[in-house]
């Protein structure tokens, strides 16, 4: 992050042939705060134990039956200092958004808002349990009620979903959805349509549904092939999965002539709405012929993410498939109290496909997005999508001379600005240039994906990022962009100032260890 100031000076840092920072080696291995963290079977012992336990009587009655252990589990103990300062030390070797810019493509890391937090940790929200009675939960109820009508308001669409717990959740949310209402009317399809251009995870659901996928190619321009996918609907047909805007970063326009196709054809049309930040407050996916979407809270409503969860993936629907949306869902009674429907086939309740987990979703999520909707406003989000869509096309204008930017002519860019490795010498790779990126101090972006270009760089810098840091990062890619660009050798060995050095992430994939060794 070490750009240079007014007066063009800036720190440097020597560094010898091992990678690290001149100067003597440490008996202890740490290098000042570089802090060389051991694992926790390093740190402590088996025989030990951090807390004080009271004697066990080795015959006292228990109930687990054959389940009860026969031996040591292994497991060290330790004391809470030590596991505390183990994983803080941990984190501090991490990147996260608070740290700085982190351009990851597809997955608007945008920065979240400390209201939001606040609300969270309210009581009576932080605390309640998924079995409280409902009387004593009004409030949480009325939380996720109102969130769920501002996301029926924002996608133009009638009903939702809250319960899918995550994008690829929530995708299989729709697909399910979708699958209902064929069987319910006696119509048993077996494919689905998926464009080049969508998430990867649209195949997978579709897959995992029980439905064979089928690739729509994808035009010069980065958008669905109209053509094609016309030519390819049939009677076995269930739908198609399109990502809008799509992973090349492009609106596509043609989506109302294929949502009309789609339905002429007795299909449904699954929107992938995981880059909504580029259009929310601007397009309400119901206009263009959406029967159903999720919507990340986690990426467009800035609930934290990354690390594995919390995510949300709640699922607006058409009116075509609200009927087969999953239990339970909140109700309104007459005298303004909130309760659950969690029944199938009652008179509130059509011919439900089931639950999608449990309970009810992810409440903490919930009351993060509702904060941020209401401290925004309807002019807020709309400046939210059009300061995203600015941000990202400042990116694709200030990297398209350098860079191969191969949907640059398709018109100003969305929420993401897609590059390719062409050009680059001395076997230098989009790999090369990501774990350069990470030497001068940023997360690389999204590499490899989509895979319609070669050696992708996808870059999403959100609306949460002033000029200022999005200019200081524009100066790093470029200057690693260079690097590659001339063959740079050097860039083969990055990173060089990370805690560790480049791994072998083929190996780490296909062969890993995940059991320690003592």
């Amino acid at each position: 992050m070490n750009a240079p100031n007014k007066s063009g000076w800036k720190p440097e840092m020597t560094i010898d042939t091992d990678g690290f920072h001149g100067g003597p080696a440490t008996t202890t291995g740490n290098r000042a705060l570089m802090l060389e963290e051991p694992l926790l079977f390093e740190i402590g012992r088996a025989d030990v134990t951090g807390v004080d336990l009271p004697p066990v009587d080795a015959n006292a009655p228990t109930r687990l039956g054959g389940l009860a252990r026969s031996e040591a589990i292994g497991l060290v103990g330790l004391t809470e200092p030590e596991t505390v300062r183990h994983y803080t030390r941990l984190s501090r070797q991490n990147y996260g958004i608070d740290l700085g810019f982190f351009p990851l493509g597809s997955c608007t890391m945008k920065h979240n808002p400390r209201l939001n937090e606040k609300m969270a940790r309210l009581p009576g929200f932080a605390d309640i349990h998924p079995l409280a009675p409902q009387s004593s939960v009004q409030g949480a109820l009325e939380v996720v009620h109102q969130l769920g009508h501002w996301l029926c308001t924002l996608t133009g669409m009638p009903a939702v979903a809250m319960s899918p717990k995550a994008g690829a959740h929530g995708e299989l949310c729709g697909i399910l959805a979708i699958r209902a209402a064929h069987e319910a009317r006696g119509d048993a399809r077996e494919v689905v349509l998926v464009p080049e251009s969508a998430h990867g995870t649209n195949p997978a659901t579709a897959a995992f549904a029980g439905y064979r996928v089928e690739d729509i190619p994808a035009t010069p321009e980065g958008r669905v092939d109209v053509a094609a996918l016309k030519a390819r609907l049939g009677p076995d047909v269930a739908g198609v999965m399109i990502t809008n805007p799509n992973t090349c970063g492009l609106f596509e326009k043609d989506f109302r002539e294929i949502a009309d196709a789609v339905h002429a054809a007795g299909g449904y049309v699954y929107c992938d709405g995981a880059n909504f930040n580029a259009i929310v407050g601007k397009v309400r996916p119901g206009d263009l012929g959406v029967d159903a979407m999720h919507i990340n809270l986690h990426k467009t409503f800035s609930t934290p993410h990354g690390g594995g969860g919390p995510g949300s993936g709640p699922v607006v629907l058409s009116e075509a498939l609200a009927p087969y949306a999953p239990l339970p869902f909140i109700r309104q009674g007459e005298t303004g109290e909130f309760y659950l429907v969690e029944e199938e086939n009652t008179e509130e309740r059509g011919p439900s496909f089931g639950r999608m987990t449990a309970f009810h979703g992810q409440m903490g999520m919930f009351t993060r997005a509702l904060t941020y909707i209401l401290s925004h406003g309807a002019d807020g989000l709309k400046q939210v999508a059009e300061d995203a869509v600015l941000n990202a096309n400042y990116i694709l204008r200030s990297m398209e001379d350098i860079l191969h930017a191969p949907f640059a002519a398709s018109g100003p860019c969305m929420h993401e600005a897609l590059f390719g490795d062409k050009d680059f010498t001395n076997g230098l790779s989009t790999l090369d240039v990501a774990k350069g990126l990470i030497d001068e101090g940023y997360h690389p972006m999204t590499v490899y994906f989509p895979l319609v270009v070669h050696g992708a760089m996808l870059v999403e810098p959100t609306e949460t990022e002033s000029k200022a840091a999005i200019d200081q990062f524009i100066t790093a890619f470029r200057s690693v962009a260079t690097r590659a660009l001339e063959g740079d050798e050097g860039l083969k060995a990055a990173p060089y100032y990370s805690p560790r050095r480049r791994l072998d992430e083929t190996g780490a994939a296909r062969k890993p260890k995940l059991a320690y060794e003592g």
